[in-house]
């Protein structure tokens, strides 16, 4: 089996644990040191992809949203690691609107050069591999996907976090001549982006590196680009001790 097809798999089998809870009313909701909530489904999801990763390849380390105490000394070491996000857009888990997802990305060189997302509440993954198309799959059924080159004279399909919007997004709507605004939660808007629903996903509030890896190896695969906002430089991992992102764009090349 190739290594992503592994990592669907994984994907998918963290996303039914997922569910599992997701359908009860007993989601075990605590608070992180960051004040966001946390789950027994991340936990759960977080258990089963690092074991999972931990069998199939036993010498690439793994970074997850759920075991982020490792220190900078041993973490700027790593050339190649998995780093995982096991419930992106536990906000919207919570509010029980279907937007949140499984990801799980490798990165190699400070680049993702694979990334599976997958959002069990839509049942439908998305998967980019470098050198490799990105795909969308839903019932059993794969399509290749492409981003879409914004025209000039229509509206920009701009999407935008559902709960992270702010005064900066705001100010960047407004240099725009039109835009239609698609609200959405997780690491879907670049998904959205890489499929071509989208033209353009600019994230001016703070993200960590779990949330876009394995979505930015999608957008990357699908034709795409994600750039640092203020001098248009590729977004990179584990190059700094903070896992948070500077701002950035998503867009078509």
């Amino acid at each position: 089996m190739l290594l992503i097809e592994s990592v669907i798999s994984i994907a998918i089998n963290a996303g039914n644990k997922i569910l599992k809870i997701y359908h009860t009313d007993n989601f075990d909701e605590r608070k992180k040191l960051d004040n966001s909530p946390l789950t027994k489904a991340d936990l759960a999801a977080h258990n089963l992809i690092v074991q999972r990763l931990k069998e199939i390849t036993p010498n690439i380390p793994i970074l997850s949203e759920e075991s982020a105490n490792i220190s900078w000394d041993i973490r700027k070491k790593w050339q190649r690691y998995w780093l995982i996000d096991p419930l992106d857009g536990t906000k919207e888990f919570i509010k029980h609107n279907g937007e949140f997802t499984v990801n799980i990305a490798l990165i190699d060189n400070h680049e993702p050069v694979m990334g599976v997302v997958h959002a069990p509440a839509l049942n439908i993954t998305w998967t980019g591999e470098k050198d490799q198309p990105a795909k969308r799959i839903q019932a059993g059924e794969q399509q290749i996907i492409h981003t879409k080159q914004h025209q000039a004279g229509n509206s920009w399909r701009v999407v935008g976090s559902r709960t992270h919007a702010g005064d900066s997004l705001e100010c960047f709507l407004d240099k725009l001549d039109k835009y239609e605004l698609i609200s959405m939660g997780s690491s879907i808007k670049l998904c959205m982006v890489a499929e071509g629903k989208a033209d353009i996903y600019p994230r001016l509030s703070p993200a960590s590196e779990w949330d876009t890896a394995a979505a930015h190896a999608v957008v990357n695969a699908a034709g795409g680009k994600v750039i640092i906002a203020k001098d248009n430089t590729p977004l990179l991992y584990n190059i700094k001790e903070s896992i948070i992102n500077p701002h950035f764009i998503v867009r078509a090349v």
